[in-house]
């Protein structure tokens, strides 16, 4: 995903091709300009990187949200006692949904399986594992109509908070653009818009996540 944005930062930088001194200008000058341009493209890398992260955190967390088919993300966020130490269940099992009702998992070792079992009860996806002796196996019941539009505002929530994530980045590059000594207005201001290019960029792709999911909501 980061190297669908890559156009738009050469393009910015393209802008400020201009700020690079020539001619009769002194070697001490030119490096102080090339540190400054430096300067200018690692905001634009960091705003890029750290928005990406965090697009990659909101959609992990829509992964999780209950839909009312089986889904193997919804377990990701399950962590077991694994011989003393906590450990992400997709770590120490193989997690299938061969059937839109049922989610399997196949411990790797199957002396975790009573860990595993009680991880599952105590988590907040309200689900009964059963336990076979070699598998766990999950029916995932149909959502009710009430406990959809739950889940739809979860999903208004989640992506809320991405968004508000992806701003407060937005915040913290336009004040490190404030804080370049060297720059130019001009070159100032092609900074701060490829950084609200990638704002905008970042919240649209929010809210179709949304969109999506609360789709998947209202499809019985």
């Amino acid at each position: 995903m980061l190297a669908s944005h890559t156009p738009a930062l050469k393009s910015c930088r393209q802008r400020r091709k201009g700020f690079r001194p020539t001619g009769h200008h002194t070697r001490m000058i030119v490096r102080a300009a090339a540190t400054e341009e430096q300067e200018e493209v690692d905001i634009e890398e960091d705003a890029m990187t750290r928005m990406e992260k965090s697009m990659e955190s909101t959609t992990g967390a829509f992964s999780t949200v209950r839909t009312g088919r089986a889904n193997a993300a919804m377990l990701d966020r399950i962590v077991v006692d694994y011989y003393g130490a906590p450990t992400p269940l997709k770590q120490i099992a193989n997690l299938s949904a061969p059937e839109s009702s049922l989610l399997v998992i196949q411990p790797y070792d199957k002396s975790s399986i009573q860990s595993i079992e009680k991880a599952i009860m105590s988590s907040d996806i309200n689900l009964t594992p059963n336990n076979d002796g070699n598998l766990i196996r999950i029916n995932v019941p149909q959502l009710t109509a009430e406990r959809r539009k739950d889940m739809a505002k979860m999903v208004s929530k989640l992506g809320e908070e991405g968004k508000i994530a992806i701003r407060n980045i937005r915040r913290d590059c336009m004040k490190a653009v404030d804080k370049l000594k060297d720059a130019s207005e001009d070159e100032q201001k092609a900074l701060e818009d490829a950084i609200q290019e990638l704002t905008d960029d970042y919240v649209k792709q929010v809210d179709k996540l949304v969109k999506t999911k609360q789709d998947e909501l209202t499809t019985v």
